[in-house]
């Protein structure tokens, strides 16, 4: 049996570790997945990651000296995407969660594992004309790592959301990475929805009849999306879960919001991870995190490639094949 050691970086509730550990159980018993080290700087992330995982992050990554994090094989990072969303007003690196990025390289540079994953906003590709993708990539390349990135959606990897995000990968050698290709089929809402939601996620009486007069969807179930500007468009599947906006712009069949179940499972998480936050954080938590399914296809990728460098040092690569970083 192997260990592969990881460190979870901006972990919330733990979406890549929950990836993780599902990818690993997918590959066999050979390998066996070991947390060193997670860090959220959110109190209510922490208790549900906690009291689901049994281990506490630790808070404020900027306060952590890179030296006392333990060695690791690899490295998971989806760090705040806040700075480069819409939501966000794109400010990238002026807005100081931006530059939490530099707290990824410095724990590269120091603990040199031999593979990372990071994730963010699909916003991220075209920020201020894509210099700020390029300094990032630029900086993952200075530190030795052949990096290759590509916009993913969710709704490709078997989840009911559409969810674009920027998966960017790294490794030590040069090897024959390929992104996971794009699923046929995803879970339908039936088996999403909750049967009997309480009471409390209905809209008024008044917002219901008055958005049943003002669409007519095509497919049922379906979640209704309104935009800023007020139009209504549904699908069989949810748009972008937002750890704030969520809660009421996205309306399940015209009648209610989502509930934190619901929204979680939307993510891929499955159900025995325990709620334990008020509904509020909940949503919030789930807003925040990855697509578990997106994630783990990604991860099943690179796992032969870290098994191999633990194996024997080395990765076999075509050496007349010429790697570059590439982006989509």
């Amino acid at each position: 049996m192997e260990k592969i050691r990881y460190i979870d970086l901006f972990c919330g509730i733990g979406g890549f570790r929950t990836a993780f550990e599902q990818a690993c159980k997918e590959v066999g018993e050979d390998i066996i997945p070991e947390c060193v080290f997670s860090s959220d700087i959110d109190k209510y992330a922490q208790f549900a990651y906690e009291y689901n995982f049994g281990d506490r992050p630790f808070g404020d990554i900027t306060q952590v000296d890179e030296r006392d994090i333990p060695d690791h094989d690899i490295l998971f990072a989806g760090f705040p995407c806040q700075p480069f969303s819409i939501i966000g007003q794109k400010r990238g690196f002026n807005d100081i969660r931006g530059t939490l990025f530099f707290d990824i390289a410095r724990i590269l540079k120091e603990k040199k594992p031999n593979a990372f994953i990071l994730e963010n906003v699909k916003q991220l590709v075209g920020h201020d004309n894509g210099q700020t993708l390029q300094v990032i990539l630029n900086t993952l390349r200075e530190l030795g790592y052949h990096t290759y990135a590509k916009v993913l959606n969710a709704l490709d990897y078997g989840l009911p959301q559409k969810r674009e995000r920027i998966i960017i990968v790294g490794h030590k050698d040069p090897i024959f990475f390929a992104f996971p290709p794009k699923q046929q089929t995803y879970t339908p809402l039936s088996e999403i929805l909750v049967p009997n939601p309480e009471a409390k996620h209905f809209l008024s009486e008044r917002i219901r009849d008055k958005r049943l007069a003002s669409h007519k969807p095509k497919h049922f179930p379906s979640i209704w999306h309104e935009n800023k500007a007020g139009n209504i468009s549904s699908y069989p599947y949810s748009c972008a879960l937002r750890a704030g906006a969520s809660y009421n712009y996205l309306v399940v069949n015209g009648e209610r919001r989502l509930t934190p179940r619901e929204m979680l499972r939307l993510q891929g998480f499955p159900d025995t991870f325990e709620i334990v936050v008020p509904d509020g954080q909940a949503r919030k938590q789930a807003g925040n995190s990855v697509p578990v399914k997106m994630i783990k296809a990604v991860m099943l990728r690179v796992l032969p490639f870290v098994a191999e460098s633990l194996h024997a040092g080395e990765v076999f690569a075509e050496p007349s094949i010429e790697y570059t970083t590439a982006y989509v």
